[in-house]
């Protein structure tokens, strides 16, 4: 016989109230508001926080005359390539000249030239007569080894140069071979056609004069006024007076802010305050938010970020693409006492790819309580912040901490008006005519670089899969 499993039989058969309708008298257990947002912020963790009284730090460092030392960019249109004539004055020669004239002409006089990978561009010995401006592509300098062998000591990338002094001195030679590693472009600037353009410019002339008087003043090999002293002598002998020469100009940051104003509807606040209160999770949403801005333009921010305040000299291309245990060395070891490595997720994947392509395990330290990966004891923590291009490519950054160790260090301004967190204040700013309350939020800060080796950069680094 069929059984009948209609609704409206099963409803006459029902003996007891249904979940459904005992739900409507329950109090649901409920968490509080959750955001995906909130990531570790590890670089937040880990730099020391300075006192800016005043909205500003002044770094005073030594003299230093080094100059010129920048990326040179350019334009593209199609296949043709042309330098920014401004840009030519990050050439060390002509740091400073600002005659936009003479500037064109000497751009106008750069010649493109396309390779690819395994040219000879330049080698070692050689006369040098041409100054060459890397458009796109990577180029490895290559030396003579101890025992004859040729080896890579070091790569040129994006918006390098090298030959700068082959323009001045005829009787400059290339002091190592230049072998591209990828396809790419370059310009040259012939010694011939700078000489056309110098000796039809009496501004260019005079600049000139200038700069060949820089290297007569002594420097040491950090490019600092030198400290005349003498060591190891005997007798009466004469020693030579000395004084540490100061930058005239030094740098100061001021702190930055991010803010936004935080909009509650006085019903909201009065009726669904039980059993939580709705102004206190908004505002702790809000500053989760804020934090995690304040993260992404210490890395990014162009006035004080980490990407784009590190000195060119502290950058350094990989050498194959992916980042290697030897790209991890040779970022490590171009500074002293390194404090930690910070790389986007994905990088540190790559790190990891690589070194197990090599039958390599990264050591773990104990960071706070966690365990981090480390290579060569340096904590390698991960910042999403760090930016990754369309080519899946990134960098890795490499920073040294604290004022005493001459290192990076945040800046914030502890007990503002308002405060609610550390240099972080909340501001009541009223309730309009539609009966919302307003709060200012508003977060100080900005880093520093005390001096150029504290912070390095690994860049264009490959961190797509299927390298191996």
């Amino acid at each position: 016989m069929p059984v009948d499993t209609s609704p409206e039989t099963q409803q006459a058969q029902q003996q007891s109230l249904a979940t459904a309708a005992a739900r409507n008298l329950a109090t649901t257990t409920k968490s509080a508001p959750q955001m995906q947002e909130i990531t570790s912020r590890w670089l937040l963790k880990v730099l020391p926080w300075v006192e800016a009284h005043g909205g500003a730090y002044r770094v005073n460092r030594r003299l230093t005359y080094t100059v010129g030392n920048g990326v040179v960019e350019f334009i593209k249109t199609g296949s043709e390539v042309r330098v920014i004539p401004r840009e030519l004055g990050e050439l060390a020669l002509l740091r400073g000249y600002e005659d936009d004239e003479v500037l064109t002409a000497l751009a106008d006089r750069c010649r493109q030239r396309d390779f690819g990978p395994g040219e000879v561009l330049v080698t070692q010995g050689e006369a040098a007569d041409r100054i060459y401006l890397i458009a796109h592509g990577k180029i490895n300098k290559m030396g003579t080894g101890k025992y004859g062998d040729e080896t890579v000591v070091g790569v040129l990338g994006d918006g390098d140069r090298f030959g700068d002094d082959a323009v001045l001195n005829p009787d400059a030679v290339w002091e190592y071979t230049a072998k591209t590693a990828t396809s790419g472009v370059v310009l040259t600037l012939t010694r011939r056609d700078f000489e056309q353009i110098r000796d039809n410019a009496p501004s260019l002339q005079e600049h000139l004069q200038e700069f060949l008087a820089l290297p007569l003043q002594a420097q040491n090999e950090r490019g600092e006024a030198e400290i005349a002293m003498s060591a190891g002598h005997h007798g009466e002998f004469e020693l030579p007076g000395a004084f540490v020469d100061y930058e005239l100009k030094p740098r100061e940051y001021e702190l930055s802010v991010a803010q936004t104003i935080l909009k509650v509807h006085t019903r909201v606040a009065d009726l669904y305050n039980q059993p939580m209160n709705q102004i206190e999770h908004q505002l702790r949403l809000t500053i989760e938010a804020l934090r995690e801005r304040q993260e992404h333009e210490i890395v990014n921010n162009p006035e004080f970020g980490l990407l784009h305040n590190a000195d060119f000299d502290q950058r350094i291309q990989t050498h194959s693409g992916p980042p290697t245990p030897d790209d991890l060395d040779e970022l490590l070891n171009r500074r002293r006492d390194p404090d930690y490595l910070l790389a986007h997720p994905r990088t540190i994947a790559a790190i990891g790819r690589e070194l197990n392509a090599r039958g390599l395990y990264p050591h773990h330290v104990d960071l706070g309580g966690q365990q981090v990966p480390a290579w060569r004891g340096v904590p390698i923590l991960p910042c999403s912040k760090i930016p990754i291009t369309k080519e899946n490519t990134s960098s890795i950054l490499v920073i040294r901490t604290g004022e005493d160790n001459q290192g990076v260090i945040g800046l914030h301004q502890t007990g503002i008006p308002d405060e609610y967190q550390p240099s972080l204040s909340v501001r009541f700013m009223g309730i309009d005519e539609k009966a919302i309350i307003s709060y200012l939020v508003s977060a100080y800060y900005s880093t520093a670089i005390l001096v150029p080796d504290a912070v390095g950069v690994l860049e264009n680094v490959e961190i797509a899969h299927g390298r191996h």
